[in-house]
């Protein structure tokens, strides 16, 4: 297997030894071992097709993570035993989450930040990324429902920690606040550390931090930001010289990240979750006079499918447009499967919504394969009267999305929240009165 441990680093070879130079003098990949019959592949390499079962099998339970999951109810050796689990009741049980201590966003959530997997958390700046990152270092400490009684480790790539802001969300959040003594969260209960470049990083994860959660019980780990790091690394001279190999490099570093954090969240039984920065998106150049005929069109803005609809603040804007000029919408269309411009609505969290500002989470779709759900804090000006010709651009306010963009757990939803003294709150979405008959 030219790739296995690559792909899962801790895979048991010992019982395979005896097929495994077959199938790699036979190119056989972790891919192909998933996805072919196990007689097409003893065909193709010389092996027992039993054997091929027994490893694919082997593979994919690895995937799942069943190997290193606790024994517990309806379990056997790691495995889910269906005649146990009837209405599934036993998976009810085994789930754990940490509660973002706001009941609405819980609820989209279905309980909170899910354990044993990673989560990523985007937005641009001030988008309200750190205030729920705190928010878990200190709900994390609370016994169940809302925590699991553990400690936090903050790792810190930009700013350190800010525990001013800590103390005022335990002392502001009406849930915390309310706690008795004993109970509540302490700031004493969150490691943290600073690290400045890949190498740092890197070591700290794959040697220190398994020391510190043995060491003081750890249930949560929290980097903020996942990104800042790499921008300055590959940004350097010697990387914009060879374009291609420093993406090259980059993109296997991700990988290898993704599959250090899967491994720590699995292994330890913990939530891993990670704030992710954003890029600003930039449309095709087209000459302003003229909408792009089919024969000029691109993999970014292929025609034939119907442009977006606009509304609020992108069909104000586009008021002051000429007539003329092509629509954003227009220019981002495409009908091409595979195009990033088709699928990035279903991945980045950006897309789905006209809007004049699309972003795009840093570290590209290597890294988006890497997690089990991501989150997108959005945020857009709310205006105080109409824009008119000529007249300045001003904002009052902001309004702000939580957006479950995928999930292993939940299902895709929006829900408008505000940044409180005590943290994060989810704002209620009023419905429209009926009209009277």
């Amino acid at each position: 297997m030219t790739n296995l441990l690559l792909v899962l680093p801790d895979f048991d070879i010992k019982p395979y030894t005896h097929i495994l130079p077959s199938l790699e003098k036979a190119l056989i990949s972790t891919a192909d071992l998933l996805t072919l019959d196990a007689p097409d592949i003893a065909k193709r390499a010389q092996v027992p097709p039993g054997e091929a079962r027994k490893l694919a099998n082997a593979l994919l339970d690895g995937l799942h993570g069943f190997d290193n999951c606790d024994e517990g109810p309806g379990r056997q050796g790691g495995q889910i035993d269906v005649r146990e689990v009837g209405n599934g009741q036993a998976l009810v049980e085994r789930w754990r989450a940490i509660s973002t201590l706001d009941d609405g966003l819980d609820a989209k959530l279905k309980g909170g930040i899910g354990v044993g997997c990673v989560t990523e958390v985007v937005g641009e700046s001030a988008a309200g990324k750190t205030q729920l990152l705190l928010t878990l270092l200190l709900s994390v400490q609370l016994t169940a429902p809302d925590g699991l009684g553990k400690s936090a480790l903050y790792i810190s790539t930009e700013a350190p920690l800010q525990t001013t802001r800590l103390a005022q969300i335990l002392k502001a959040h009406p849930k915390l606040s309310t706690l008795p003594a004993k109970q509540q969260p302490s700031l004493g209960r969150i490691q943290s550390t600073h690290v400045h470049d890949l190498e740092a990083q890197d070591h700290i994860l794959r040697y220190q931090v398994p020391v510190v959660i043995e060491r003081h019980n750890i249930g949560l780990l929290v980097i903020d930001s996942i990104a800042a790091n790499y921008r300055p690394e590959f940004d350097k001279g010697k990387a914009r010289d060879s374009a291609a190999e420093s993406f090259a490099k980059r993109s296997i570093q991700v990988a290898q990240l993704g599959v250090l954090l899967r491994d720590i969240a699995r292994t330890h039984n913990m939530a891993v979750v990670v704030a992710n920065q954003v890029a600003d998106r930039f449309l095709p150049i087209e000459p302003s006079s003229q909408v792009p005929q089919p024969s000029q069109h691109t993999q970014r803005s292929r025609p034939g499918s119907p442009p977006r609809s606009t509304n609020g603040r992108s069909a104000q804007m586009s008021q002051h447009l000429p007539s003329d000029s092509p629509t954003e919408a227009a220019l981002l269309s495409t009908d091409d499967p595979l195009a990033f411009d088709h699928q990035q609505r279903f991945l980045t969290g950006w897309g789905d919504d006209p809007s004049p500002n699309l972003k795009t989470p840093s570290l590209g779709l290597t890294w988006t394969n890497q997690l089990a759900a991501r989150i997108a804090l959005l945020k857009e000006p709310v205006y105080s009267g109409r824009l008119a010709v000529g007249e300045e651009v001003s904002s009052s306010s902001w309004k702000r999305t939580f957006k479950v963009v995928f999930s292993a757990w939940c299902a895709e939803s929006k829900t408008a929240f505000e940044i409180t003294e005590g943290g994060v709150r989810s704002i209620a979405e009023v419905q429209p009165e009926a009209e009277a008959t």
